[in-house]
């Protein structure tokens, strides 16, 4: 039997963003909208917060809510949280919070919090999901307020929803013959194409990536933030194509996500537009995850978690700083130097901190993340190492010719302040705290991501598990790394079965 929270988190984290887009609709005045938007995402932030602490405190891969009235209704649990979301609901909880916080008041009008909170409900709802239709359904739902907010700027969504629309009917039609079949082991091939192509589409893998820039241009740069940096796109793919695709499904996926990587970075060097700087930069970071995710090794996986954690944290961090001195400047011109350092030495300051902590730099949150990748990466495929080491590369000198041109190389001359708002200052710290303190204190992050890595492998059928001749098998590759952890807590958390 599935064990249960003590406390109905998961409910209440869904629940209250929802309630708080109601209230928020129903107001006419943006300051008052934002201040009922940051108490309600906060309250969904400390719920979600609660869960993964809860949780933390029992020795279980999988639990459910607690007074779960899904479940009395549907008789199956609807909102359940295992190793591998836990940390996710927090994380993209805080992301929301920090978005809505430093939303200046010259912003406000044109940012819909309403709209925001309701994304955020449906993010949350995603990622405490693990029944295939309706991660299906929600993930149809988070592409509305996207739509919506584009609408009312009078920008064109054609691209986006053509995107869009074909995505989620690769979903459901994969899925539907997942669903027809007798199980893992008669998955048709078909099923499997279809589902790898929408996770390319998600992913925004070349070629089938303009519309991630498109909607960056297009939309308000927070809600294009909100809609990449959660990674809902990888959630789907660790749990509707890692169970049923076959080796050739991940290995294509893993070869065109590397592929992305190493353009996407070399694009994000020449751009002079800084928010496609910007996309292209979270695009080359996404697909370095996407590869980890399909190398499906215990040593690999564990480094594509803890980075997809990280990139979350530092990349979210760093759009906000963007978008920060965006909302003081205008768009920015990347071809131009800005001299704003003198301006905003804070932002300044976490611009550089997330930026590096993204591609791993040593002390901050993705540097054991970054560094288990590769060496999962080189184990089984060499090449692939030394290519998620160029990418990395690229991507830190885009990240500094930013930085130069943003804050360095002239004077800037300004009749109002542009230092940073109190809101904006809590956000500096916080992310700056989280950044460092993972990398300075990493061993529980990994222990977790590590357990994670094991348990979906364990879920993957053995017939479909990529296993290479000339190294070992993810069984033994598990027993190896057992030893080198704690032991105790390594054999107790195999044993329990899902």
């Amino acid at each position: 039997m599935t064990p249960e929270l003590h406390f109905p988190w998961l409910e209440l984290s869904i629940l209250t963003p929802l309630l708080g887009a109601i209230v928020c609709g129903l107001q006419n005045n943006p300051a008052k909208s934002q201040r009922i938007a940051t108490a309600f995402s906060a309250l969904a932030l400390l719920f979600s917060a609660g869960e993964w602490i809860d949780f933390s405190t029992m020795n279980s891969f999988l639990a459910h809510d607690h007074w779960d009235l899904l479940t009395v209704l549907f008789h199956r649990d609807i909102f359940v949280i295992d190793e591998l979301s836990a940390p996710l609901l927090p994380l993209s909880a805080l992301l929301y919070l920090l978005t809505i916080l430093a939303t200046l008041r010259t912003k406000a009008a044109r940012f819909s919090f309403g709209l925001t909170l309701l994304s955020e409900s449906i993010t949350l709802a995603t990622l405490s999901c693990r029944d295939g239709w309706i991660i299906i359904a929600l993930l149809s739902l988070a592409i509305i307020p996207p739509w919506i907010e584009l609408r009312r700027r009078n920008r064109s969504s054609r691209i986006y929803l053509l995107h869009m629309g074909l995505y989620i009917g690769l979903l459901v039609g994969g899925w539907s013959m997942v669903d027809l079949s007798a199980g893992p082991e008669g998955t048709p091939l078909i099923a499997a194409a279809m589902l790898t192509m929408a996770a390319l589409l998600r992913g925004g893998v070349v070629p089938v990536h303009c519309w991630l820039t498109d909607l960056f241009q297009n939309a308000a740069m927070g809600t294009a933030l909100l809609f990449v940096t959660p990674m809902t796109g990888a959630y789907a793919v660790m749990r509707l194509v890692l169970p049923v695709a076959p080796a050739w499904a991940m290995q294509s996926i893993a070869i065109l996500s590397l592929i992305t990587a190493v353009y996407a970075a070399g694009m994000a060097l020449i751009q002079t537009d800084a928010r496609r700087f910007f996309c292209y930069l979270f695009l080359s970071h996404s697909s370095l995850v996407l590869t980890g995710l399909e190398i499906v090794t215990p040593i690999g996986l564990t480094g594509a978690l803890c980075v997809w954690l990280s990139v979350g944290l530092s990349l979210g961090g760093f759009g906000l700083t963007l978008r920060g001195v965006e909302a003081r400047i205008g768009r920015i011109d990347l071809s131009e130097f800005h001299g704003l350092y003198e301006h905003m030495p804070m932002l300044a300051s976490l611009f550089l901190l997330t930026g590096l902590a993204s591609i791993g730099f040593p002390g901050t949150i993705g540097f054991v993340g970054m560094e288990l990748l590769i060496e999962g990466a080189v184990d089984v495929y060499p090449l692939v190492g030394m290519t998620v080491v160029i990418a990395a590369a690229l991507n830190g000198i885009a990240i500094l010719k930013a930085y130069f041109r943003i804050f360095t190389g002239t004077r800037h001359v300004a009749t109002v302040s542009l230092r940073a708002r109190p809101s904006e200052r809590i956000g500096v710290v916080l992310l700056s705290l989280l950044v460092l303190g993972g990398g300075l204190w990493p061993q529980p992050g990994v222990h977790s991501r590590y357990h994670a890595a094991i348990k979906l492998l364990e879920l993957r059928p053995r017939h479909i598990q990529p296993l290479p001749a000339e190294h070992p098998s993810a069984e033994s590759s598990d027993s190896e790394s057992s030893n080198s952890e704690s032991s105790s807590s390594h054999d107790n958390e195999r044993s329990h079965k899902h």
